[in-house]
């Protein structure tokens, strides 16, 4: 593998959302500061928003290895199913020993596991990953869930991640309700050039590459031109161009080589940019 060719430990620029890279970027670092606060507070529902790729995941991930062992999380990544089988997916995350029946019997064992970690002194957070997802019947179910709460403080805490479009849907009328019931809501934007550069710097660094240079300034500033930032954008370029440094026995990948590797990308092969795409995905997500 390439990696081994640069002297890397692991791969610095995989797709996979990986917690160990994190890059504290002000954005990124704030988002997750807002979400560690509003956990701690007890303050019911935030909203993280932010376009394709642009480390929303990979926040989430930093935040679940952040968390003390008397916060107990239930994340849920497929948004496309029912009330009832919500409720069951997050019995079964949060590991509760739950009887199976109607709805309403289901919520009832939820409020009951969360009044018993009320008394433990437990905190209890429902993370939805792409919740751009949810219809608005099911983001409604979401709305009740925190209902689930006492005199003083809210039973469970609910963080919604998702794209730019989750916004406009909690825009709706018939979500009023919920709308009023966000304590706290953040915009993730992409990396400003400064930030970019060092968060390509940080993953070389994070997988072995010490502080030595595999990126001539020119490459640097190809990558940031073709990216605008988006962390995801830049590894698959920051990857791909690595690849072709192995393949030509190159240890130092210049703006050439960069600009060979945007030729070469699923973005550019199929003709369009990030922009297009994401706006293609909403049109699509319509349709369904």
């Amino acid at each position: 593998m390439y990696y081994k060719f640069y002297g890397f430990t692991e791969p610095p620029f995989n797709l996979t959302p990986n917690s160990k890279f994190f890059f504290s970027s002000v954005k990124h670092a704030e988002a997750l500061s807002t979400m560690i606060y509003a956990i701690n507070e007890r303050k019911g529902f935030v909203v993280i928003t932010g376009d394709i790729g642009s480390g929303k995941t990979t926040v989430c991930r930093a935040l679940i290895n952040q968390l003390d062992r008397k916060t107990h999380t239930a994340l849920i990544t497929n948004t496309h199913m029912s009330g009832k089988d919500l409720l069951m997916t997050i019995l079964e995350d949060l590991e509760i020993d739950y009887q199976p029946g109607s709805k309403s019997k289901l919520h009832s064992q939820l409020n009951a596991y969360l009044i018993d970690q009320l008394r433990g002194h437990n905190n209890v957070v429902l993370i939805i990953d792409e919740a751009q997802n949810l219809t608005p019947s099911l983001l409604e179910e979401v709305r009740m869930l925190s209902n689930l709460e006492t005199e003083n403080e809210k039973l469970i805490q609910i963080i919604f991640l998702g794209q730019p479009e989750l916004k406009k849907k909690l825009a709706l009328s018939r979500l009023e309700q919920l709308r009023q019931r966000i304590a706290v809501y953040f915009q993730l934007t992409p990396l400003d050039k400064v930030d970019a550069w060092a968060y390509i710097l940080h993953r070389l660094k994070v997988a072995g590459g010490g502080d030595r240079q595999f990126f001539t300034e020119g490459a640097l500033e190809r990558i940031y031109a073709f990216s605008n930032g988006v962390p995801r954008l830049i590894n698959q370029i920051c990857d791909s161009a690595l690849l072709s440094g192995y393949i030509s026995e190159v240890k130092l990948i210049d703006e050439e080589m960069i600009n060979e590797a945007i030729l070469d990308s699923p973005m550019t092969q199929i003709g369009g940019n990030a922009k297009a795409i994401k706006e293609e995905e909403v049109r699509m997500n319509h349709l369904v």
